[in-house]
């Protein structure tokens, strides 16, 4: 069985060098055996460096208020907040926050999803703990027993908490159809403010993934230099990494939610801190899960999104949250305008379902490379006719070491064979190479579009995850129809033997594609069903080349 444990991204990327290889690098690797002289034959960024610490945007300690009360509740409790799209579950003992569920949205066992990994509650502090990276308090506000005071609409939470010397409050305010929340949080000591971060850590977003702590980072986005940065787990392997500046928005996310915070003074600075915390995995065993600390002053202000990175609620919430989806830095141009043709034909043409969608795009985008096809298969078809001088060729020069000045004398022989009858020796792998793109641009499709995401086709249950049956359907019939494909095309120049070992290529784009997502290989799958219905027509319309006989060498008269 393949190993469950390569990534997407690395089974795509070996799929991407398997096929380089074998179309463009192929004829040069593997030469066509010559015919004996008597009697010539008829025939894959470097990862980001993690950002290194920068000072905290804060102003100097500013005397706020005097020495406060004691403020304190007489037992923990818990508190619930209800909207149309949240039901969250707060803890008075630390104002934290236990529960965060999107109702609107399922994970992968159709129960309501839960943005808190839940086992990990019982290693690090629940979300928006308290945090300070320095002059931290004598007591720790997280253990206290806060006071609870509730809004009038029911949709906010003030805490309160003080032992005489230290007074924290924050507060939660809740909208019935919106997906931005208000809070603020203060800590004050001895009359002085105390910077610190609201955080949230061991993991975020689905956890009934196969392996989620692969797809959470935190990130930021720096409006200086108006660019996205991410940070991966590993970029805090060593420790917490704290970066600051004007950023529009900072917080974590996973390939479809995210919990971002936006300032709420224009240009103001924001502070972000990136954890690597050891948790329970679900077998139980102990594993590295991201966490994101968010904040810097000693009285923050944010309006935070907490929900899905969906194209149209990002907008209407805030047009610079649009940023959160990222297309890819050398394939967005054709990943982004991939989804909206994919949701218009889903919209208008089948009927809002996606994978019946990816097979109309699928044929559509072969329709449009059908000319280029057909030039390729001219292409293949004059290579085949010059096979016996090509062959005349390599016979003629065949005893020739290859550092031998003469060898060069065989490469421009060869250059003015195909220049002469007017072919293109990699003529044939053009068409290929121009789906790699559109390959690449379906896989970031399906890995970011929350549309994608539980959308279902026949057996398929989620277009964006790998197939749920205990044998892929869909990556058999693409092997399938790679084979009959291969058969169906001309591969002028390569022997038996050649032929016979390229048979095995299917069988190892199917092991890579075995555990890709099901979309992707429905993708694959159709250009292949398409492309074996064109070369049919292809071989069915064109004639068979007529084989260019080498003329024999002409005797000198005496």
């Amino acid at each position: 069985m393949p190993n469950k444990d390569l990534t997407m991204e690395t089974r795509l990327l070996l799929a991407f060098v398997l096929v380089g290889i074998v179309l463009v690098g192929w004829n040069y690797i593997y030469k066509p055996p010559p015919p004996p002289v008597t009697a010539p034959a008829q025939t894959a960024q470097p990862a980001a460096e993690a950002p290194k610490p920068a000072p905290a945007p804060t102003a100097p300690p500013t005397q706020v208020a005097d020495l406060p009360g004691q403020v304190e509740a007489s037992q923990a409790e818990e508190f619930t907040i209800e909207t149309d799209l949240y039901r969250v579950q707060f803890s008075n003992q630390g104002a934290v926050v236990r529960s965060w569920i999107l109702k609107q949205y399922k994970d992968g066992n159709g129960k309501p999803l839960e943005l808190v990994n839940t086992r990990a509650l019982s290693k690090v502090p629940a979300p928006f703990a308290l945090a300070f990276r320095s002059q931290a308090p004598p007591n720790d506000p997280n253990k206290g027993l806060f006071k609870v005071e509730r809004s009038e609409d029911d949709l906010g939470l003030t805490f309160e908490y003080s032992d005489g010397r230290t007074a924290t409050k924050k507060t939660f305010q809740f909208m019935p159809k919106s997906y931005l929340v208000q809070i603020t949080s203060q800590v004050v000591d001895n009359g002085v403010l105390v910077p610190h971060e609201l955080t949230w850590r061991g993991g975020f977003g689905d956890q009934t993934l196969p392996a989620p702590a692969g797809v959470e980072d935190t990130l930021y986005y720096d409006e200086a230099n108006t660019k996205l940065v991410q940070n991966a787990l590993k970029s805090a392997d060593k420790g917490p990494v704290t970066t600051s500046g004007q950023y529009s928005f900072a917080g974590i996310e996973d390939s479809y939610f995210s919990a971002v915070f936006l300032p709420a003074a224009a240009g103001g600075g924001l502070e972000l801190t990136t954890y690597s915390d050891p948790v329970l995995g679900p077998t139980g065993a102990e594993e590295k899960r991201i966490g994101a600390g968010a904040g810097g002053s000693g009285l923050n202000s944010f309006s935070a999104f907490i929900g899905p990175k969906d194209t149209e609620i990002l907008r209407s919430v805030n047009p610079k949250l649009d940023q959160l989806i990222d297309w890819g830095k050398w394939f967005g141009f054709i990943a982004k305008p991939l989804f909206l043709v994919l949701t218009w034909t889903a919209k208008h043409v089948t009927g809002e379902n996606f994978g019946w969608a990816i097979v109309v795009v699928t044929i559509g985008i072969n329709m449009v490379l059908f000319p280029l096809r057909f030039t390729s298969m001219k292409s293949s078809k004059k290579m085949q006719a010059l096979q016996p001088q090509i062959q005349a060729i390599n016979a003629k020069y065949k005893d020739m070491p290859m550092r031998d000045p003469r060898k060069q004398e065989q490469q421009a022989e060869m250059m003015d064979l195909y220049k002469k009858h007017g072919v293109n020796p990699v003529g044939g792998c053009v068409p290929m190479l121009i789906q790699l793109p559109f390959l690449y641009g379906f896989y970031t499709v399906l890995r970011v579009a929350i549309e994608m995401r539980g959308a279902s086709w026949l057996w398929v249950h989620d277009l964006s995850q790998p197939e749920t049956l205990a044998i892929h359907v869909l990556p058999i019939l693409m092997v399938g129809t790679q084979f009959l494909q291969q058969k169906m095309t001309p591969s002028p120049g390569m022997d038996p033997a050649q032929q016979k070992m390229m048979l095995f290529m299917p069988l190892v784009l199917g092991y890579i594609f075995y555990y890709l997502s099901a979309g992707l290989v429905l993708y694959y799958m159709t250009g292949g069903l398409v492309g074996i219905a064109q070369q049919w027509l292809l071989n069915r319309g064109t004639p068979p080349p007529a084989v260019v006989v080498p003329s024999p060498p002409q005797k000198k008269k005496k």
